[in-house]
């Protein structure tokens, strides 16, 4: 059973996730930024309105904290080694997003373009202003849901590809909702992943010299 665990990427998130950061950029390079919002918020209806309105909770950060709290129930993840790595891998991509948040300051869409008629809003959607870039909840859900396809053993991975789709779907909720640029959800993404790899793979690295054999699955 061990041997299952010690595969320290998952493909099935990786390479879509690859193929995002590529077309995202190509988006990015032949498209403006008020091109791309326009494309996705433009394109809305009632039934949508509620579902971006609830995907995009699925980068907050009391249902990520909720989840990673809940998988302590699991006999495997009753162990030290999870408790740091569900930690770091989480946190320490939140608090560099929120420091270049912090920095740029950018305004949101709706404060951009000055409240225009044709942006599309609901007056349940939280009306947001500053702190644009990047988009905090894509850099949670990125990070997050690429936590979990490392955590699946082999026979599982394939649930990686669906954990890469609701990371999307929070991204494009987040631009649908008037509460972010492409370039928004673009970066922070790809902060959210690449940090979560990152810092995972360097938990494995150290892991001897922190935790004994029995307290760590891997």
């Amino acid at each position: 059973m061990r041997k299952q665990w010690k595969i320290s990427y998952n493909p099935f998130f990786l390479f879509p996730f690859f193929l995002w950061v590529i077309a995202g950029g190509m988006l990015l390079m032949n498209f403006s930024g008020k091109e791309l919002f326009f494309a996705i918020n433009s394109r809305h209806n009632e039934i949508a309105d509620t579902i971006m309105y609830y995907a995009t909770w699925m980068g907050e950060g009391f249902l990520i904290t909720a989840v990673l709290l809940l998988l302590f129930a699991f006999r495997r993840f009753q162990n030290w080694w999870y408790f740091f790595a569900a930690l770091l891998c989480n946190l320490i991509p939140f608090f560099i997003e929120q420091t270049v948040k912090s920095y740029f300051d950018s305004p949101r869409p709706i404060n951009y373009f000055r409240h225009p008629p044709w942006i599309h809003l609901s007056p349940n959607w939280p009306e947001l202003l500053y702190r644009s870039f990047p988009s905090g909840h894509s850099e949670g859900a990125f990070s997050f849901f690429c936590f979990l396809s490392l955590l699946l053993p082999v026979r599982y991975r394939a649930f990686g590809f669906l954990f890469f789709i609701l990371a999307l779907l929070v991204c494009y909720s987040r631009v649908y909702l008037a509460a972010h640029f492409f370039s928004d959800v673009y970066v922070g993404s790809i902060l959210g992943t690449v940090m979560c790899i990152f810092i995972y793979f360097v938990i494995n690295k150290i892991k001897d010299l922190f935790f004994k054999k029995k307290d760590t699955f891997i």
